[in-house]
């Protein structure tokens, strides 16, 4: 009759805590840096009342949630190596009277438990949610954003337990006390080295999403960048649910009490800005254009409000959870703020959201709103 495994019925030759605290360090970093990154797309997307979003620099969203999809995805070879170093640990026994020791025991395996499961959750969600395959029925972002503290809470009790062991390990030669290699066997150096460059490959074959430069030699980039009219769409005006729009489409602009009907006609006769600006989605992919439209301090000015004023955009969508976005005054006094209305050159195309959207600096794609019907001004 078989029994259940002890920690030292497994080879110990490479699973040394030099090994597994380097492995662990690096990690750390990455999953902290998406941690971070994280946090800051939620907030950007769901400003707390205390926070106050900047619009320069115009690509840093772009920026922080590439980093965010790239950190994620170079941590999995980090954490399937940590993984395999520790799995026998699993099997320690622990102790069984009262005592220092066993309240540690207890803290280290209830820290690894939600470390581990946290972890496995986020980057199995995340890299689902970049590639835009949901097989589950919660919704992703609130979800995804309570983990993210429930793993950074977990990561803090372990580092505190495990922090002598940590030190001496990150303190010692990595390959100290190892035992001699069979013939054509890895060292730790080399299973480091195989570490590291697996990482190095993960965060390259994701990277081109972002760095328009990397797009041939990322295979994991969910887009090319490429799409209509030179910029990629997550939502078409199929999916969306848009029939084709007539001359009698007209902008409506509510401000104190009362309100404006534009023509298309009428927003191409007022002075037109263009401006080179990034569509940065939460799957990690961007893709720049050059945006032609009105400012909207223009259009606030025309109907008589502050240019400052506070924005409530309303999409001729019918459904969908960015219907309708809110800007703040900050970001529409900001002149490369658009009701855009053209996009490299040409008249905007239905899926970028003809005939208007809203385009504005440093700001997350699913705020960008298209096909704008309605804009409710609050000074």
């Amino acid at each position: 009759m078989s029994r259940i495994p002890r920690v030292e019925d497994f080879s110990h030759r490479l699973r040394a805590p030099q090994l597994t605290g380097r492995v662990g360090l690096w990690l750390g970093i990455t999953l902290t840096i998406t941690f971070l990154t994280g946090v800051w797309s939620h907030f950007q997307q769901d400003t707390p009342g205390w926070l106050s979003i900047p619009t320069s620099p115009y690509w840093l969203y772009r920026v922080t949630q590439g980093l965010h999809v790239i950190s994620g995805t170079a941590a999995v070879p980090l954490l399937l190596v940590k993984l395999w170093s520790v799995f026998p640990r699993l099997f320690i026994r622990p102790p069984l009277r009262p005592s220092r020791a066993a309240v540690l025991h207890l803290l280290e395996r209830g820290s690894i438990a939600l470390l581990m499961a946290s972890v496995i959750f986020q980057l199995a969600t995340g890299l689902a949610n970049s590639a835009q395959w949901y097989p589950w029925e919660f919704g992703f972002r609130p979800l995804h954003y309570a983990v993210a503290w429930v793993f950074i809470g977990a990561l803090l009790i372990h580092v505190a337990v495990k922090l002598p062991v940590i030190r001496e390990a990150l303190g010692a030669p990595v390959d100290r006390d190892e035992p001699e290699r069979p013939s054509g066997g890895l060292t730790r150096r080399g299973l480091l080295s195989v570490t590291w460059g697996a990482a190095g490959i993960a965060a390259l074959a994701t990277a081109g999403s972002t760095v328009s430069w990397l797009r041939e030699v990322s295979i994991f980039g969910v887009r090319s960048g490429a799409g209509v009219q030179g910029v990629a769409i997550n939502r078409t005006a199929e999916q969306a649910h848009i029939a084709p729009v007539d001359e009698s489409w007209r902008l409506e602009v509510t401000y104190d009490g009362d309100s404006r009907l534009f023509s298309l006609d009428e927003l191409r006769a007022m002075p037109q800005a263009s401006h080179d600006l990034p569509i940065a989605c939460v799957e990690g992919w961007s893709s720049s254009g050059t945006w032609t439209g009105v400012s909207l301090a223009d259009l606030m000015a025309a109907v008589g409000a502050p240019t400052d004023s506070r924005i409530f955009a309303v999409s001729m969508q019918q459904g969908g959870a960015w219907r309708t976005s809110e800007l703040p005054g900050h970001f529409v006094e900001d002149r490369r703020t658009l009701l855009a209305l053209g996009l490299n050159g040409e008249p905007l195309h239905l899926d970028h959201g003809y005939p208007c959207r809203i385009i504005a600096p440093n700001r997350p794609g699913v705020l960008q709103t298209k096909w704008v019907q309605r804009l409710e001004v609050y000074a």
